[in-house]
């Protein structure tokens, strides 16, 4: 038995199960692995059992916390569900494919940016990796709902939509509310 979590919790870890589910979210990134936030939350704790919910929610939040990439999370509950093996499986099964495709696609659209076709890609994908990652944020809310932290992710959401406020002032302005306890 491989041991998968903080809590001395054991599970027999179906590998191929494990690695497969990364790979497959890899290519759903849009916008970032943090899209895909939702669907790793089914895996490993609805679908695999491998970690609490309590576990999923402080390892989202140490990732985000932590300076560096988004994908921080992909390691952290990687490490909760499996341990260091866990974590590394997980980490380059959600980056080789998206990074892979993202490279070529990148190269390829270039060469082709003049195309309607690929001009009309670009627009459309723009509210799916929105409406992912507005999805995300309602997982993480879901953990514990109050109607101040539902208003706060709306209008942030609002600005960010309408506006052109820097992030890293909604993203301070985050950390003040939850630093004062309004969130």
């Amino acid at each position: 038995m491989e041991k998968t979590t903080s809590n001395t919790m054991h599970h027999q870890i179906d590998w191929l199960v494990y690695i497969s589910r990364f790979l497959q979210l890899s290519l759903l990134s849009i916008g970032g692995v943090i899209a895909v936030l939702p669907d790793v939350h089914r895996a490993l704790v609805a679908d695999m059992g491998l970690v609490t919910e309590a576990q999923f929610t402080a390892s989202v939040a140490l990732a985000q916390a932590a300076p560096g990439p988004n994908v921080l999370f992909i390691a952290v509950v990687g490490y909760q569900a499996a341990g260091v093996i866990g974590a590394l499986v997980a980490l380059a099964a959600i980056l080789l494919p998206s990074a892979t495709l993202a490279v070529l696609m990148t190269r390829w659209g270039e060469e082709r940016r003049t195309w309607l076709p690929v001009r009309a890609f670009k627009a459309g994908m723009t509210p799916i990796a929105i409406g992912l990652m507005l999805s995300s944020g309602w997982i993480l809310a879901a953990e514990e709902p109050t109607l101040p932290a539902g208003m706060v992710i709306g209008v942030v959401a609002l600005l960010v939509w309408r506006t052109r406020v820097h992030l890293l002032l909604l993203i301070a302005a985050g950390a003040l509310l939850g630093t004062l306890g309004v969130l």
